[in-house]
C-alpha cells in the first residue's frame, strides 16, 4: 500500500544529493499496476502500448458511427434529417439520446464488472501484504473519501505543489460533469411521468436542452472550465518543468490529454450548438463522445483507475494504523 500513499510531489527527487529519482520508480510501479491487476490482462497492455491507441479509438468511432446510420432519424427520401438544409442544431436527431445512453449504460455496466475483478485483486493483495485491521472498512473508507477530496497531504507537497491545484480543478470538474451527465439523464424520462402526477408545470424545468441560467447548465459549465483550466496547468507544468513533475510517461500524458479534451470539446459542444452551424456542431459532439467513451471504457486499464486504487489502498492504510 505504500506505493500508493506517494502522491509524486518529487520532493525526494530535488532534494536527493544522489541524483537519484524515487518517485519516478514509485510512479513506474503504480504504472504497472494497471496491468497486473487488468481484466482481460490484454486490455492493461494495450492501453500502455502507443501502437494500440489507433485501434482503441477506432472502437468508439466505429460503435458510434454505426449508432447514426442506423438511428438518427431520416426523412422520406432515406436522407438523413441532420443533413438536412436549414435544419436547427439538434444532437437528438444526430445522434438520439437514447442510442447514446443505452451504450452508456451498457458499457458502463460491463466495464465496472471487469474494473471490480481487478480491483477486488488488489484488495487481496493489500490484505496478504500483512497489517491487522484496526478499524472497520466503512470508517477507513470515510477517512479515505475525506482526505481525497481535500488533498490534504497532496498540498503538503513542496517542489510540486502547484501540482494540487490542478488536480484538485479536474477532480472536482469531473465529479461536476458526472452529476451534470446524470441530472440530464434524469431529465429524459422524468417529463413521461409528470403529467400524470399532475405535475404538467415542472416540465420547463426538466425540458431539454438546458440552457442558461438553469442551475444544471451552470453546474456543468462550471465543471467544464474546472476541466479545461485544471488540464491546462498540467499540460504546461508537464512541458516546462519535466524534471520537478517527474513520471511523464505515455500513460500520463494519455490520460491528461483525454480528461483535457472530455472538457474542452464538451464545452465546445455547448458553444457550437449556440453557434447555428449544425455540421459544426456535429463534429465537435461525435468528437467529444468519443472522448467520453475512451476516458470511461478504458477506465480499469489506464492511469484514470488510479483513483480506485489510491483510495483503497488509502483504506487499508488507514484501517492498519498505517496511515494516521
Amino acid at each position: 500500500p505504500d506505493v500508493w500513499l506517494c502522491y509524486q510531489c518529487n520532493d525526494c527527487t530535488t532534494y536527493c544529493p544522489r541524483g537519484a529519482r524515487p518517485g519516478d520508480v514509485l510512479a513506474a510501479v503504480r504504472s504497472y499496476t494497471y496491468k497486473h491487476f487488468s481484466f482481460p490482462s490484454f486490455m492493461g497492455k494495450a492501453l500502455a502500448s502507443p501502437k494500440a491507441l489507433p485501434a482503441l479509438l477506432g472502437v468508439p468511432v466505429l460503435i458510434l458511427l454505426a449508432c447514426i446510420v442506423m438511428f438518427a432519424p431520416q426523412a422520406a427520401d432515406g436522407s438523413y434529417l441532420f443533413m438536412a438544409a436549414g435544419q436547427t442544431v439538434d444532437f437528438n436527431i444526430f445522434l438520439p439520446h437514447s442510442s447514446v445512453d443505452a451504450l452508456f449504460v451498457i458499457g458502463n455496466i460491463l466495464i465496472f464488472i471487469f474494473a471490480a475483478i481487478g480491483f477486488w485483486r488488489f484488495w487481496k493483495g493489500l490484505q496478504e501484504s500483512g497489517g491487522n485491521a484496526q478499524t472497520s472498512f466503512v470508517t477507513g473508507m470515510i477517512a479515505a473519501i475525506k482526505e481525497v477530496f481535500a488533498h490534504s497531504r497532496f498540498r503538503k507537497c513542496g517542489a510540486n505543489h502547484p501540482r494540487s491545484i490542478g488536480h484538485m480543478l479536474l477532480l472536482y470538474g469531473f465529479i461536476g460533469a458526472m452529476i451534470t451527465t446524470a441530472c440530464i439523464f434524469v431529465f429524459i424520462f422524468i417529463p413521461h411521468y409528470l403529467s400524470m402526477l399532475g405535475l404538467e408545470e415542472l416540465e420547463s424545468f426538466f425540458g431539454l436542452p438546458v440552457d442558461l441560467p438553469h442551475p444544471v447548465k451552470i453546474l456543468g459549465g462550471l465543471s467544464g472550465l474546472a476541466l479545461v483550466i485544471g488540464g491546462v496547468l498540467l499540460i504546461y507544468r508537464r512541458w516546462t518543468n519535466r524534471d520537478e513533475v517527474g513520471a511523464n510517461g505515455y500513460t500520463d500524458y494519455l490520460f491528461l490529454y483525454m480528461l483535457f479534451f472530455t472538457g474542452l470539446t464538451g464545452m465546445l459542444s455547448w458553444l457550437t450548438r449556440l453557434t447555428g452551424v449544425p455540421m459544426l456542431a456535429y463534429a465537435n459532439y461525435f468528437i467529444h463522445l468519443v472522448c467520453v467513451f475512451f476516458l470511461l471504457w478504458y477506465m480499469p486499464y489506464s492511469k484514470f483507475a488510479h483513483m480506485i486504487y489510491r483510495s483503497l489502498a488509502l483504506i487499508h492504510a488507514r484501517r492498519t494504523n498505517r496511515l494516521s
